[in-house]
């Protein structure tokens, strides 16, 4: 744990004004004993109180930017399964969000909406992402909006009361909701995973990366185009900070593209190439919405260029901090309970295999190959126990 800064507040007497401190190390609550804004030149019946003002404490090493974890896969390929459509439910902050958002009894919107989701997929025609993000009074957004993306609408008002109708009018039937109005979104959208109960590393980082787009469009003069916000686990923890961003592109056509591994100082870059230029920043790319197997040609080539550790894209992630052990890097809906909003990606919970592979599921972190020679010691032992028996025996 590393202290980066702390407020203290010092009443000397009751009788006097308090002194405020900024300090960024303990030790310096005890260097320059003569001073008398020092704590240790404090008499014995002086009062003061320390308080942490939005401290950051947490180990950049091991959650932040500096992880040993950074880079070390090839992140290119890793928006799976493809998708054509992406819905975000602005509710509450990302602060308040439990682990589970999309399965959690105490927030019933965001659980109704993919409880839905579920009982609808077979009719949902086009292949759906849904993603619970923040709203704010900065980028326009409110409790209930809905956003969906390439068609850049949003809706308001969404409530418990008539989830249902909207995904049968907008995400079913393709026409417009009974209960509102669509509304023409213009600019840039970039939604950054600051999921932090579900997973410490994008606590960690999604914060501090929204602070930096935030600073960097206001240098610009571009608050009123860039619209930046926290959204909740969109899969790959161990490739933090996530962000996708919702752009036009060269030819003017709307893509969600996926960047992980995304720092600080790779913000100006996707400021100015991506969202001005609409270039690709490939050695941060981690796909894009629509890019499947049916459209392998563009997405293939800067698959080959991203990376270096091609044969970790596929590997699932532990999430950090969480309690949660295993995660799919490609789940539409997060990971509620196992299913996916995609119309034939099914929403059933994955099921245990059988056999020798089915035991791989219980041996929580264990490698296969760990397994297999486990095993192969415990066979061997009891070889030589059996031998072993027979030699005495014989004798």
């Amino acid at each position: 744990m590393v202290l980066k800064q702390c407020i203290i507040i010092f009443w000397p007497s009751p009788t006097k004004k308090p002194i405020i401190k900024t300090i960024s190390s303990l030790s310096q609550l005890y260097h320059k004993p003569n001073n008398k804004n020092n704590i240790s030149s404090a008499s014995s019946n002086s009062t003061y109180i320390m308080a942490a003002a939005d401290v950051e404490v947490e180990d950049d090493v091991k959650y932040g930017f500096k992880r040993g974890e950074m880079y070390e896969s090839n992140i290119n390929g890793t928006v799976d399964p493809p998708y054509a459509r992406h819905v975000f439910l602005c509710y509450k902050s990302h602060q308040a969000w439990p682990p589970r958002l999309e399965a959690s009894d105490a927030d019933p919107l965001p659980k109704l909406f993919a409880q839905t989701l579920k009982a609808r997929r077979n009719d949902i025609k086009i292949r759906t992402r849904f993603t619970v993000c923040e709203g704010g009074e900065d980028i326009g957004l409110l409790d209930g909006d809905v956003l969906l993306f390439p068609e850049m609408i949003k809706y308001s008002g969404l409530e418990e009361t008539n989830v249902e109708s909207f995904v049968d009018d907008v995400l079913v039937s393709g026409k417009q909701w009974d209960f509102g109005v669509p509304e023409e979104l213009t600019g840039s959208y970039v939604f950054v995973c600051a999921h932090n109960l579900r997973d410490r590393r994008c606590g960690v980082c999604g914060p501090v990366l929204i602070e930096k787009f935030k600073e960097e469009t206001v240098a610009k003069d571009l608050n009123d185009q860039v619209f930046v916000t926290a959204c909740s686990h969109i899969g790959g923890h161990k490739y933090a900070g996530n962000l996708i961003i919702f752009s036009a592109g060269a030819e003017g056509k709307i893509n969600g593209h996926w960047y992980g591994y995304v720092t600080p100082d790779d913000v100006t870059e996707l400021l100015d190439e991506h969202i001005g230029k609409g270039k690709i920043i490939q050695r941060i790319w981690r796909g894009q919405m629509g890019a499947g197997a049916k459209e392998p040609e563009k997405f293939e080539e800067q698959k080959q260029i991203n990376g270096t550790a091609s044969k970790d894209v596929k590997e699932n992630s532990q999430e950090v901090g969480a309690g949660v052990q295993k995660e799919s890097v490609g789940s539409c809906c997060q990971g509620v309970n196992g299913f996916q909003c995609c119309r034939d990606g099914g929403f059933e919970e994955e099921k245990p295999e059988k056999g020798l592979r089915g035991m791989f599921g219980w041996t929580g972190k264990w490698e296969q190959r760990e397994v297999l020679a486990a095993v192969s010691v415990v066979g061997a032992v009891a070889v030589v126990a059996v031998a072993y028996g027979f030699y005495k025996k014989s004798k």
